[in-house]
């Protein structure tokens, strides 16, 4: 425990220097590519035939001139979307149907992660607290789960993907994420009734995403036989264990505050 606990507190603390030390986008930059490279090789590990330190510089390279492209990151978070919503079915018909396992992985790797890390730059360059909201929502969603489930967890959710999680949980990580988006739309926002609607909405579908991110991932290492992504993050495991709710978040929120700003003037 006090490995995890430390292991965590570094990473707190890099993230929270990248993030408000400096408003240049260049140490931003230079953590998620580190971050995109660690998690290309962990994903390809997870993928039979895979060479991971090819695959990880591929994806860096592509993730980091994908960066200096602005004009193209919507329509890679409209495709993460869709996969996505795609993957739902895969959770839902597993161990039962497992088609999805093939050299496709490679390329829905590749559109994920590069998606997760344009979305969080983006979300940074709109402003850092935007990336820490998504962050608490996360986090939230990830605490609410567990003792919600601990304490009243009953029904599974996806008993063969992650047996640990329950119907119980993710309703308390709702409730609990909730009283987050209640308080930064109505308190610190100060959002009229049609804009808070609109923000809950979004926070909430976000939450959603980083649940089946979560799910997604642990299927695919169920199927690759692998208990953890890596063990370059004592106490955690991989990078991609840690950012796997992340990955479908971001792009998700991203892509809404995107199209709240653009149509209908912005939180």
């Amino acid at each position: 425990m006090i490995e995890r606990i430390r292991t965590a507190l570094i990473l707190v603390v890099i993230v929270l220097l990248c993030m408000f030390a400096s408003t240049s986008a260049w140490p931003m930059m230079g953590l998620m590519l580190l971050m995109v490279a660690i998690a290309g090789y962990e994903w390809a590990r997870l993928i039979p035939n895979q060479q991971p330190t090819i695959y990880a510089a591929v994806v860096t390279v592509i993730a980091a001139g994908t960066l200096f492209l602005p004009q193209i990151w919507p329509y890679l978070w409209v495709v993460a979307v869709l996969i996505w919503l795609v993957s739902l079915s895969w959770v839902k018909q597993y161990p039962q149907k497992t088609g999805w396992y093939n050299k496709n992985l490679n390329v829905l790797g590749l559109i994920l992660l590069i998606a997760t890390v344009i979305a969080i730059f983006y979300l940074w360059k709109q402003s850092p607290w935007w990336l820490m909201y998504v962050f608490a929502l996360v986090w939230c969603a990830d605490s609410g789960a567990y003792f919600a489930g601990r304490t009243f967890g009953k029904r599974k959710l996806a008993p063969n993907v992650s047996p640990n999680k329950s119907v119980e949980g993710l309703v308390g990580g709702l409730l609990l994420t909730l009283l987050v988006m209640l308080a930064i739309g109505f308190i610190q926002l100060q959002l009229n009734p049609m804009s808070l609607s609109i923000f809950i909405v979004l926070s909430m579908v976000t939450v959603l995403a980083s649940v089946q991110g979560d799910l997604f991932e642990s299927m695919v290492k169920r199927k690759a036989g692998i208990k953890d992504s890596g063990k370059i993050l004592p106490g955690h495991g991989g990078v991609l264990d840690r950012i796997d709710s992340l990955m479908a978040a971001a792009p998700v929120f991203a892509l809404g505050l995107l199209i709240q700003q653009q149509f209908l003037g912005g939180f």
